[in-house]
């Protein structure tokens, strides 16, 4: 049984901060994940690149993260991060995120990705991020990812040629959104 205070919970999942100490098994994870992440992600492999990571989301300049984790084992299921948050007048942030393939497949993230957009929303005094909106750009090939965002309310707003270095490359994005009122946020 997992001893860990999620900050939101659903039936199967649970959203917590990343932890140092989970490096060994989040790198093993990606690593028996690379078929999966391979060409759209590229989350860290070794022990030294996940604490560069890590404490890079749990400092929060910027950007927070949290593990996807399977409420009665809590074993990693995968992670959700929000980077280059903004507050002020644009109170955005922009949504990345990666399953395990042990957990793939099996609706873990069509619950899990409501959550961490419940908790983005969610007023800082709530303990939230008090974001007003996410954003989500895809390769238009990720067909799983697109699904995702889909199935939780995002709408596609437009596309962006050679929008991020990607694996070697700038890829093409398409640019989806969800914002707090929205059905599904």
């Amino acid at each position: 049984m997992s001893s860990f205070t999620y900050l939101r919970e659903g039936e199967r999942v649970g959203l917590r901060p990343f932890r140092l100490a989970d490096g060994p098994e989040f790198t093993a994870r990606v690593r028996e994940s690379r078929h999966l992440h391979h060409p759209w992600l590229n989350p860290p492999t070794t022990t030294e690149e996940y604490e560069a990571y890590a404490s890079a989301l749990i400092e929060g300049d910027g950007r927070v993260g949290f593990l996807v984790c399977e409420r009665g084992t809590g074993a990693i299921a995968g992670f959700v991060n929000v980077n280059n948050i903004v507050y002020g007048a644009f109170d955005c942030g922009a949504l990345g995120y990666g399953a395990f393939a042990h957990s793939a497949g099996r609706g873990l993230f069509r619950e899990a990705l409501p959550l961490a957009v419940a908790h983005a929303f969610a007023p800082e005094d709530e303990g939230g991020l008090g974001l007003h909106r996410l954003e989500a750009n895809i390769q238009p090939d990720n067909a799983a990812s697109l699904a995702l965002v889909r199935g939780a309310g995002f709408r596609q707003e437009g596309f962006s040629p050679d929008f991020l270095f990607v694996d070697g490359a700038w890829r093409d994005h398409e640019r989806w959104a969800i914002t707090a009122g929205m059905p599904g946020a």
